[in-house]
């Protein structure tokens, strides 16, 4: 009976342990943490349903309001036609991050596949791998994303390929130096000498093991791939006009910035703030995770 007991009440505490952990992290966020995610979260919600936060058509021209500066009827003003520069914004939300998204997805997957390859095979593999890796890092991300995206067309779709492109060998780097890290701790020599294929020990033991510090990149690449669509946009390489995007609203705001800044401050502080909080509740969640 005793023995029951003991093992309830230490069932009872690795139950509690888990709420008490986030409950000391929770009392640990500042006011810009907790800024970051209300951020965040209005983001996600303008992706997910723009129409709940849009006050106006973002297509829908007024003669009569063309250039109005910031207003309780337009908190962000409105642009040379008169249309809604906050109902813009909101709508450009969608695209700006999809893109985004899509380029992480296309950088995280080529990356990790060519990491954990290199990594594994090693030999003339890894060497060809690691030569291109060092070609692609010595040419700045956003002038590789132009040369791609002109080769492959104007358009958000090929501006996020682009981009995703651009941060392949980021993500092939870091995962090819994390699994050289890991194929050699003890452990996994010990699943090669039970008999474990290179294909099961790869999978069942380096993978999982080294994926953390890619992870951890996503978000970073995350905030980056925004940064370089919006500017790819700006220099007309993105989505063509009437269709709101960020990049796209602050290069049709820069012919009017001396009578109108609003047109060109607003679009850029929403790129900053996004970028910047999403870099912090990726920070938030590391240490969490570290917690």
């Amino acid at each position: 009976m005793s023995v029951d007991l003991r093992t309830e009440h230490h069932d009872v505490d690795g139950a509690t342990a888990e709420p008490r952990a986030l409950g000391r992290f929770l009392s640990r966020l500042g006011v810009a943490d907790v800024l970051a995610v209300v951020v965040v979260g209005l983001v996600l919600l303008a992706v997910v349903a723009p129409g709940l936060l849009a006050p106006f058509d973002p297509l829908e021209p007024d003669d009569a309001n063309a250039l109005a500066a910031p207003s309780p009827a337009h908190w962000f003003g409105t642009d040379y036609l008169g249309r809604d520069l906050l109902s813009r914004v909101i709508h450009g939300t969608g695209r700006t991050l999809l893109g985004s998204a899509v380029a992480v997805f296309i950088g995280l997957g080529v990356g990790t596949v060519l990491g954990l390859v290199a990594a594994s095979l090693g030999g003339v593999v890894d060497a060809v791998i690691s030569r291109i890796v060092d070609v692609l890092l010595s040419i700045p991300g956003l002038l590789l994303a132009m040369v791609v995206v002109v080769a492959l067309g104007f358009g958000t779709l090929n501006a996020a390929v682009a981009v995703g492109i651009s941060s392949i060998a980021a993500f092939t780097r870091i995962m090819r130096s994390e699994v050289l890290t890991v194929k050699d701790l003890p452990f996994v020599e010990a699943s090669h000498h039970l008999g474990g294929s290179r294909a099961y020990v790869l999978a069942k033991h380096i993978f999982p093991n080294s994926y953390s510090a890619v992870l951890s990149l996503t978000a970073l690449q995350f905030g980056l791939a925004i940064i370089w669509i919006s500017s790819l946009s700006f220099l007309g390489y993105g989505a063509p006009p009437p269709d709101p995007e960020w990049g796209l609203l602050v290069s049709e705001g820069r012919q009017y910035v001396v009578s109108s800044p609003w047109l060109v401050v607003v679009p850029g502080l929403v790129i900053a703030v996004t970028v910047l909080s999403i870099s912090r509740l990726s920070q938030l969640t590391r240490e969490r995770t570290a917690a």
